[in-house]
């Protein structure tokens, strides 16, 4: 065996088709569509690049056929916010060879130590949380877009290696049916009719002005957090246009303080269910097919991939006022029947607890480890 670093076109093809081969008979699995892979790789595209670094390796059989691959990354921003020299790691995939993916973990802890860094985490991305991150270690199904999926095999690969939790983060999946409308309709009326609160959803046209409000609050309500690094007014404005084709404007709710930006609860449409046949690639045709579908509804589901309140309105049933507000935009969308609520952190105890009272249930989980050297 023996690893060759991603330079070529030809090498990026391998990295991408990869997973293909491991998990051709997986029912299961569907693929990441290959240009949001290699956007993150692309410092064209992704703005971590101007604070850090990130490289790619293949590992080869004896005959030069791809079984590994994996990427390491740090970010000097994050460094100096956290006062930790700690890099990452992803997009690990590796054939059943512990001897195989521990050669891909030592790549990169060498290439880390070498950057004076003294641990990663992993399996992360290098960009946002609300993709490609964590190791899934629980309800082994469909994933969604941009959610990582593994076989069961992975979790002892990263524990016997040397990597220690860090945190899991759930999701959870809530349906018209099972949602505890009648609790939540009562307790949010106190909130939905003081005029010290204003609901909005989200509206393309008044984009910049949605992206400034998100800008604020994300900053307010994740500074507590020991690993945060706010985000840039340039990278809300382009998440949000990378989002675009699987947004729609009424199941995305901020909620205002006397015009005070004050919270938000963003959702997507789910089309990981029509990407599994395109096997990674959007061509015309794809994009052709994904239009049809998502205009005559064979998207069934949503997927709420990050909610917030700034610090000094919570605990004063803002949250109740745009899940209520979400709930009665669902209902003019018939052909959705459920919801997932992603990315719940076992270290925010009060959102899960909001979450059981809704009626949501736990689907799926992954883990955030950390291995230092």
């Amino acid at each position: 065996m023996k690893i060759i670093e991603v330079e070529t076109t030809k090498h990026r093809s391998q990295f991408n088709q990869l997973p293909h081969r491991l998990y051709q008979h997986d029912q299961e699995w569907v693929s990441h569509l290959t240009k949001d892979i290699e956007a993150v790789f692309d410092p064209t595209e992704n703005p971590y690049f101007k604070t850090g670094e990130a490289k790619r390796w293949l590992l080869l059989s004896n005959t030069n056929e791809p079984i590994g691959r994996v990427a390491a990354f740090f970010n000097t921003k994050y460094i100096e916010q956290t006062q930790q020299k700690i890099g990452g790691m992803g997009f690990f995939e590796c054939i059943q060879d512990e001897r195989a993916a521990f050669l891909l973990f030592d790549t990169c802890q060498n290439w880390l130590l070498s950057k004076g860094m003294i641990g990663m985490d992993g399996p992360i991305n290098f960009g946002e949380r609300d993709r490609f991150w964590g190791l899934m270690v629980k309800g082994y199904k469909h994933p969604s877009y941009l959610e990582n999926y593994n076989p069961p095999f992975y979790q002892n690969w990263f524990e016997q290696y040397g990597f220690e939790q860090m945190f899991e983060q759930s999701t959870s999946e809530i349906t018209v049916e099972t949602f505890n409308y009648e609790r939540f309709n009562r307790i949010s009326q106190r909130v939905l009719q003081n005029p010290t609160y204003q609901f909005k959803h989200f509206v393309w046209g008044e984009l910049e002005q949605f992206a400034n409000d998100f800008l604020t609050i994300y900053n307010q309500a994740w500074a507590h957090r020991p690993d945060f690094v706010p985000m840039t007014i340039e990278r809300v404005r382009h998440v949000l246009r990378s989002l675009k084709p699987i947004l729609l404007e009424n199941i995305i709710w901020f909620v205002y303080a006397n015009g005070e930006p004050a919270g938000f609860y963003i959702n997507v449409i789910e089309v990981n269910q029509l990407f599994k046949p395109l096997k990674g690639k959007m061509n015309w045709w794809s994009k052709l097919l994904f239009v049809w579908h998502r205009t005559f509804g064979k998207v069934d589901r949503v997927r709420g991939i990050v909610f917030g309140v700034v610090p000094k309105y919570q605990n004063l049933g803002l949250e109740t006022g745009m899940i209520m507000n979400f709930h009665n935009a669902i209902l003019k969308h018939p052909h959705i029947r459920a919801s997932e609520l992603a990315w719940i952190g076992d270290f925010n105890p009060k959102m899960h607890s909001l979450f059981e009272a809704l009626g949501a249930k736990t689907t799926k989980v992954h883990r955030t480890y950390r291995k230092l050297f």
